[in-house]
């Protein structure tokens, strides 16, 4: 049987070799099926590594946001069938903020064999950039887009760092992300520290950490259209100790 290969995509526009290894690159330019998440995106990563094959004659089948498992189990013939098979997110590592997880899962229950090939994930680089928590850290996808709903998004967040010393990881639509920016300073408390860290991996690569009090004096419209991470950590509040009985 054949295996689900993980391919990770670039964050951006970028020669290929400065964020993928050697092997990676050597596995995308041998594989001739493909499962993707936007076949347009696909193709342009399979011409930037420069495929050896023309791409019109590659097999590129999309994966739906919502997958369920008849057709999980279509996109997985192939490898059935003794083809190998990858799996392409729009940028950065399959399974992880995309659609991929269901195919994976497929995979496994269907005793396919897969192998997660090594490349930029920007939640992980900015978490190594961020300096704060990363022994114990979650990623919550996109926050609400209404203004008060955001703020009590970021509120619960910020009391979910304080109380479990966690680093909470999000991310926003590049247009929005100064006015992301901005409610962050809003609405966490003064002291609570921010990080963005934005085109990651690329010439543009930004990442600046603040205080909450410190982004509010910050233009944030530097950041718009830029893809981005956001990360929070909140001092912990101080424990008490019982008094000692006299």
């Amino acid at each position: 049987m054949a295996a689900l290969y993980l391919v990770p995509n670039l964050l951006g526009v970028v020669e290929p070799a400065r964020v993928l290894p050697a092997h990676t690159i050597a596995v995308a330019r041998a594989l001739t099926h493909w499962v993707v998440e936007t076949p347009k995106a696909a193709r342009a990563f399979l011409k930037t590594v420069e495929v050896p094959q023309p791409i019109a004659t590659l097999h590129i089948e999309a994966l739906p946001k919502h997958a369920d498992a008849a057709r999980c189990a279509g996109l997985l013939k192939p490898a059935l069938a003794g083809r190998d098979i990858g799996l392409l997110s729009d940028a950065g590592c399959p399974g992880v903020a995309d659609p991929g997880a269901a195919l994976v899962a497929a995979a496994h229950a269907r005793r396919v064999r897969v192998v997660p090939l090594v490349g930029p994930s920007a939640i992980l680089l900015a978490l190594m950039a961020a300096g704060m928590n990363g022994q114990r850290f979650a990623f919550h996808g996109y926050l609400p887009v209404r203004p008060d709903a955001r703020a009590q998004a970021l509120l619960r967040l910020e009391q979910a760092s304080r109380n479990d010393d966690c680093t909470q990881i999000f991310i926003e639509t590049p247009y929005r992300n100064a006015a992301m920016i901005q409610a962050c300073a809003q609405a966490l408390q003064a002291s609570t520290t921010l990080c963005v860290a934005a085109d990651l991996t690329l010439d543009t690569e930004t990442i600046e950490r603040r205080d909450a009090r410190e982004w509010r004096e910050a233009d944030a419209r530097r950041f718009d259209k830029r893809p981005a991470i956001f990360l929070i950590q909140a001092a912990r509040a101080p424990t008490s100790r019982p008094r000692a009985s006299s």
